[in-house]
């Protein structure tokens, strides 16, 4: 029974057909679980929790950092350096004291997921990497858990339900293997718009919503796609798939595996004893320190990213451009290869490599390593 309080609180629910009292006590009553408290996963727990869940879990591992502060509204610039968790929850709390807030600080990984995930009656995946969401989507079949799907990159955004106990499609169904490498950038090299993730993340809590009250017409079998620049929604359908390994009619996924990328993200050469194929920041300073200098940085990066910082005296050439320009790499050195996160460079050095270049290294952790571990006055982003 709502108490005096929460039917203040909550009398414009109460006064929607589609939900009121019996409905929100269905919201009092729900266990819903939110993975990944970044760019999605802030909205979509404010808005559940403002609505009256009565059991919040959130999970992420990640502590927060100055620019997750453009999208992330759970925070601040106090809470820079704070795990994510503990600092979403007191947030949570004290926008709703009559909720119950469950902090994972671990996050969700292939051990724990299970587990992590069958106390509860849904499943909100606001994580931002193909390895967690096809480790959500999986988790999520093995414990017959609904799932409510976002994702965003730059202006657009995508928003579904995979409810696979009601008859519906999974993850793997509308993306059978994780892209090659490459293929999709991430945020962080890409960029998102921070208001974006404001509207798939307020979407994946208004989903959330009405599969718990029983309201509206859902988006099973359906991804709804934003367009942010020019102002457009559209959706898709997609159907459950019988061949699928994970909710096929003969499934073959008996246990979880965390999933990286198809193809080239396996290592095709492999780290040798006089050229690994990834070193450090640190490793690739006292490469580049050395005398006589036998290394040579390559950074990889936009050049609008060279606008808002920069390491002296390494050589720019994007990797869109690497294919035109191998004539300009020099073969005879070796050769370390930067961009921001060490995502990118990583594709580059493996390119290189392909094309008979073997004296090729990634500098892990990118530039935002470097600004972190070795140059701080180098401007992050």
């Amino acid at each position: 029974m709502l108490s005096q309080e929460e039917l203040a609180r909550y009398s414009r629910h109460l006064q929607l057909g589609a939900i009121g009292v019996g409905g929100q006590e269905k919201l009092a009553s729900a266990r819903v679980l939110v993975v990944g408290m970044g760019g999605l996963g802030c909205p979509a727990a404010l808005y559940l929790a403002a609505a009256g869940v009565g059991t919040l879990g959130i999970a992420d591992f990640d502590r927060v950092e100055e620019h997750n502060l453009q999208r992330q509204v759970l925070y601040n610039g106090a809470s820079v350096g704070q795990p994510k968790v503990p600092a979403a929850a007191a947030r949570l709390r004290a926008s709703n004291p009559h909720i119950r807030v469950v902090e994972h600080p671990e996050g969700v990984t292939a051990g724990n997921a299970l587990a992590l995930f069958s106390p509860y009656d849904l499943v909100v995946d606001c994580t931002d990497n193909f390895a967690s969401r096809y480790l959500n989507g999986d988790a999520a079949v093995l414990c017959h858990k609904p799932l409510v799907y976002g994702s965003v990159l730059q202006f657009e955004g995508q928003v579904t339900v995979f409810d696979t106990p009601r008859g519906g499609p999974c993850h793997r169904c509308l993306y059978p293997q994780p892209p090659p490498a490459g293929a999709v950038p991430p945020c962080s090299d890409a960029g998102v718009l921070g208001a974006v993730c404001g509207v798939v993340g307020s979407l994946q809590a208004l989903e959330a919503v009405k599969w718990i009250v029983g309201a509206g017409e859902h988006l099973r079998g359906r991804v709804l796609v934003i367009d942010a620049l020019a102002s457009r929604f559209h959706s898709f359908s997609v159907a459950r798939n019988p061949d699928c390994p994970a909710c096929g009619d003969h499934p073959v996924l008996r246990e979880l595996v965390q999933e990286t990328c198809a193809g080239p993200c396996a290592r095709p050469s492999g780290p040798t004893a006089e050229v690994p194929l990834e070193i450090s920041v640190e490793e690739a300073r006292g490469l580049l320190d050395a005398k006589p200098a036998g290394a040579v940085l390559i950074d990889v990066r936009e050049p609008y990213e060279l606008a808002i910082c920069s390491i002296a005296g390494a050589e720019h050439i994007p990797l869109r451009d690497l294919p035109r320009r191998l004539s300009d790499i020099p073969g005879d050195r070796h050769l370390l290869m930067l961009c921001h996160h060490g995502s990118r460079s990583r594709n580059a050095t493996e390119y290189l490599r392909a094309q008979g270049i073997p004296a090729v290294t990634n500098v892990a952790g990118g530039i935002d390593a470097w600004a972190r571990r070795i140059d701080p006055s180098l401007a992050r982003y």
